[in-house]
Parts: structure tokens; sequence; C-alpha cells
């Protein structure tokens, strides 16, 4: 498959092919193409609000608004937090935004694309981050490993009661390497592979706090969190589910952030390892601080841990009833 025959298939998802897209003009600035969001937002029946001296540019349409700020990556999504691979920018009166981001951020997300007829999201493998003899992040005698495998269990008996399959990457304190864990889902024949973490900062790390959800990285462009990777900006086998990687993720920070009330840290880009080889939709979520006092306490909670579950599931119901279209 590589490379040639993957740059053909980037372009294309698990789902039927869309109706050609409309053609937008694209300009060179700041060594990135770019399209004018005017121009899109017309075409796509929005509605633009810029007032006067202000960076924040607004479009809605019934039931959606997206919210871009010039000369930065973070935007909105219908109020959930999303990190552009481009920043947007302005010039002579006109605002611009990278047609990388329509393609495989803004598209993605507001209107999928739907699986075939009788193709149902039946396996999720839930993958507990660390373990073993990698414990992850510790904060006293509390480690990240034991955390994430009690989430992960309480996820798997929210998801069976539903209906779902669940495979697990562990089920107790061991460590599966990161290039076996996608390998795992695979031989599960799992349809969507779901990574549950927790972050902490070193030092003095109170007042950090919220979740924030990360998906595959597209070819070409540079990660959230880049960390030296910005220089290997090439295709991998997990761009081909990009769009439904992107959905995914979407829907989990949604219902994070919408039904915990917890601070929104964003859909953000990475190219973790165990991305890079899944043969399914991927994301891996960051599911608040262990190293904020006020937040570690509601993660060692056993209450909130249950209510932090069923977000989750949430968050995956959705993305099932999107791309099922029911």
């Amino acid at each position: 498959m590589f490379p040639a025959l993957l740059f053909l298939l980037l372009g294309e998802v698990i789902a039927p092919a869309r109706p050609p897209a409309p053609a937008y003009e694209t300009v060179e600035l700041f060594g990135h193409a770019y399209i004018r969001l005017q121009d899109w937002a017309h075409a796509n029946g929005f509605a633009v609000k810029w007032p006067a001296q202000s960076k924040d540019v607004e479009l809605a349409r019934q039931g959606t608004r997206l919210l871009f700020t010039i000369d930065s990556r973070r935007a909105e999504i219908n109020h959930v937090t999303v990190w552009l691979s481009v920043p947007v920018a302005q010039r002579n009166g006109a605002i611009y935004f990278s047609p990388l981001d329509l393609k495989t951020l803004i598209a993605p997300i507001l209107s999928p694309t739907k699986n075939p007829p009788n193709t149902r999201i039946k396996t999720i493998c839930l993958d507990a981050g660390h373990g073993g003899k990698d414990p992850g992040n510790q904060v006293g005698a509390h480690q990240e490993k034991s955390y994430t495998l009690l989430l992960a269990k309480e996820v798997r008996d929210l998801l069976g009661r539903a209906g779902f399959r669940v495979a697990m990457t562990r089920s107790g304190d061991a460590y599966p390497e990161r290039s076996q864990r996608p390998e795992i889902a695979r031989r599960a024949r799992a349809d969507l592979f779901v990574s549950l973490h927790y972050n902490s900062l070193t030092g003095d790390g109170s007042g950090t706090r919220g979740v924030e959800t990360f998906c595959l990285t597209p070819a070409g462009a540079t990660s959230t969190n880049a960390r030296g990777e910005a220089s290997d900006t090439r295709a991998v086998l997990g761009n081909l589910s990009n769009a439904r990687s992107t959905l995914l993720a979407y829907q989990i920070q949604k219902s994070l952030v919408l039904r915990l009330g917890m601070e929104d840290r964003g859909l953000k880009r990475a190219r973790f390892e165990i991305f890079r080889t899944a043969e399914m939709p991927a994301v891996l979520v960051e599911c608040g601080f262990m190293s904020d006092p006020a937040e570690a306490q509601r993660i060692f909670d056993l209450t909130f841990r249950r209510r932090m579950a069923q977000a989750i599931v949430d968050g995956l119901i959705a993305y099932r009833n999107r791309v099922e279209g029911r």
C-alpha cells in the first residue's frame, strides 16, 4: 500500500463518495494555501458576523454556529473547542481559512458521510493507558495506570449494556507495547479504538485542568502538540480514517464538556504511535489533570468516574447515530 496507493486513498473515507465540492479560489498567504471564509460561508448558507475591530468571526445558520479567531488556530463548532491545522488569516478586509481544515475538520463534523446500509458499529476496543512497568502520571500514591483501567472497565460495562461488543487492550496491570494496542483492536475486528488517559503537569500543576480529545494529524499538517514532530508530516495508514476519527473525537469531546461541565481544552491533533497504524477510527481522551488538586479529587472519586464513563459512552453513541443515520 505504501507509498503511492496510500496517497491515492487519503481523500477517500470508508463511506460512499460525495458529490464534487464547490470550487473556491485558492490564494497563498504566509506560506499556506487559503480560501476566503466569506465565500464558503455564503455558498453554504451561513450568515457572517464580524464586529468592527474584533478578531472574532461568527458564522451562523439554523442549528449551527462556528466561531473563528483571526491569527489563531483555536475555533469553535457549536460551542465545542476545536484546533485548526492552520491559523485563520486576514488580508484586505477579507478573512481566509485553510482548505485543509475544511476537508479534515469542518466537513467531517458538519456533514459526515453515512455508512452503507446495514453497516453497523458493533465492536469497540478500549485501551486503558499505561499499565504494568509504565505507571503513567503519579500524584502521591495515585498512579495513572490504575485509574485509566478503572475508567475503561466502567465504560466497558456501560457499552455492554448498550449492546456493543467490547475488546480491551488490557484488563489487568499489564503493559501492551504501544505498537501492539492498535493490533489488538485489529484482531478483535473493532470498529472504533478509544484510548483513555489522564493529564498531569510537572511542578505546581494547580489551576490547569480540563479535558481534551486527540485524533491523528492530517498528512501535511503540524500537530497541535508538535513536540518535534513537525519535520515528518507524511501520510500514514491511520490517515485513511481521518474523517471518521475527527467526528469521533468531536462527539466524545462534546459529550464530556456538556455533560460534566469540565473545562474544554478542545479537539486536538497528534501523531501518537497508537494512531499511526490504526485501521479504524481512533482517538485518545485525556480525561482531566491529576496534577490539579480539585480535578484530582474528582478523578479519584468513583461516582464521578461513573459519570465520566457515561459521558464517553454517550459520545460514542452520538457518533454511531451520526454515521448510521439514526
